[in-house]
């Protein structure tokens, strides 16, 4: 048994098993172990309790604000089609409103050239007969001018007498 007990105790400087319960403190180990099993279940059950508390409410509040922010987005889509719907409807009344202004200006151009047309046309009308008229009464002085200047000679007294007779007769016929 020596030679167990040397073993077993071994020296200073060499690994060997130590089974004397007093030298290892086992009994010591076991006192800590027992204490700590008695009384650390209801100390560390109550913070993991209290933990477990604070953990179920963040999820629940997490969960609630996740139902509040899809209600929110629900929301925020539909406004956001409405929106979308009537910036549709605006453009169309847009483009509708700009080609009514476009055919109605068109309208407006036609009608303003037809005018001025007829201005025109009244002036150049005007301007020929105006034209007409001065060239009718040139035309009649140069003939009365002529007609006078070959008249002399042309009408001796028995010529001027019948034409006098002939116009007393058409204008008492009259």
């Amino acid at each position: 048994m020596t030679s167990l007990t040397a073993f077993v105790f071994a020296s200073h400087g060499t690994f060997g098993l130590n089974l004397d319960p007093f030298q290892t403190n086992i009994i010591n180990l076991a006192i800590v172990i027992a204490i700590l099993l008695k009384f650390l279940p209801g100390f560390l059950g109550g913070i993991l309790q209290k933990r477990r508390e604070v953990i179920l409410a963040d999820l629940q509040d997490a969960e609630e604000g996740l139902s509040t922010a899809t209600a929110a987005l629900v929301v925020a889509q539909e406004e956001l089609s409405s929106a979308q719907a009537k910036a549709d409807q605006i453009r169309l009344d847009g483009k509708a409103r700009a080609k009514l202004i476009r055919l109605d200006s068109e309208q407006r151009t036609i009608q303003e050239m037809a005018l001025l047309r007829q201005g025109a046309d009244s002036d150049l009308n005007a301007e020929v007969s105006r034209v007409r008229e001065q060239l009718r009464r040139e035309a009649a002085r140069l003939a009365i001018e002529k007609a006078l200047a070959s008249l002399p000679g042309r009408l001796d007294q028995g010529a001027q007498s019948r034409l006098i007779d002939q116009s007393i007769s058409n204008l008492g016929n009259a």
